[in-house]
């Protein structure tokens, strides 16, 4: 019996749905340039108070209804878009900055330095990050600027234990051995030979978790340790909906839907890029 001709491996981002991509990319889009436009593209003033459009129903006027103030829900989750984006983007850049930097220099310095750090991240991921963004932040106080720092804080373990990871990987590599062998210092081969390798290792990572981080940011927000009001949130306005459920459900479900529209475009899109940057995975 003639053998069976290789079958070409085909990349799981290739096999993957392309029209289930370009909804997912589309939806993101769309909530980005939403939130960067968000005073030109928001119909009202998110603050604006019209007690006579108390608790109105989706109508032309508003198109995501009004809750108990009168406040225009879609213009107040247009705003909220952008700050959940905005503390998305700066936590993913400090978590993956420290935790970069720590799982660098853990991997290629190898000894106790290793073993220090490995051992704090252990202890970070022994803890759920609700539950240590909540004891952070009721330490520290709330703030936009700390609740980034508090929410870093809970994020950062992943970035270290996975650039570790690759760092022990690539000392190894002859290019590193070359350069050790040229009298280059161990800083200089980590930061111009090591780092560089890492790019692509950083960039999944960091768009994998921007979806986690505006989950935890409302979740935070939702029990009153998030953005403070009159400031709009996902999460604060899904809380201030609660209590109107029955009567005025667009007040909790609009911005819900956005936010779940929102973290589901965002992990299909990291989901997507990790395949195309690792087409070796399996299928």
């Amino acid at each position: 019996m003639p053998a069976l001709p290789d079958v070409p491996r085909v990349r799981r981002s290739a096999a993957r749905p392309r029209i289930g991509l370009a909804v997912a990319a589309l939806a993101f889009g769309l909530v980005v340039v939403a939130a960067l436009l968000a005073p030109w593209v928001a119909p009202v003033d998110p603050n604006a108070i019209a007690l006579g459009d108390s608790l109105a129903a989706p109508s032309a006027a508003h198109l995501f209804g009004a809750d108990q103030l009168g406040r225009d829900v879609l213009s107040r989750a247009i705003h909220g878009a952008r700050v959940s984006l905005l503390i998305a983007a700066a936590t993913v850049l400090l978590a993956g900055g420290l935790g970069g930097a720590l799982g660098l220099v853990a991997g290629f310095a190898g000894g106790r330095i290793d073993a220090v750090v490995m051992r704090l991240a252990d202890m970070q991921l022994a803890f759920p990050a609700v539950i240590l963004a909540m004891a952070l932040a009721g330490a520290v106080g709330i703030d936009t600027g700390l609740l980034v720092v508090v929410l870093a804080s809970a994020n950062w373990a992943r970035f270290a234990r996975v650039v570790r990871s690759e760092a022990l990987s690539l000392k190894t590599r002859e290019f590193v051995l070359l350069a050790r062998l040229a009298g280059a210092s161990p800083a200089w081969i980590a930061w111009r030979h090591v780092a560089p390798h890492l790019a692509g290792t950083f960039v999944v990572l960091a768009t994998l978790d921007v979806g986690s981080v505006i989950v935890l940011e409302a979740t935070l927000s939702f029990l009153g340790l998030g953005v403070q009001p009159p400031a709009p949130s996902w999460g604060a306005m899904i809380a201030e909906g609660r209590g109107f459920l029955e009567t005025a459900w667009w007040i909790s479900v609009m911005p819900g839907l956005l936010l779940v529209v929102t973290v589901l475009s965002a992990n299909t899109l990291g989901d997507a890029l990790r395949d195309w940057l690792n087409p070796s995975l399996p299928e």
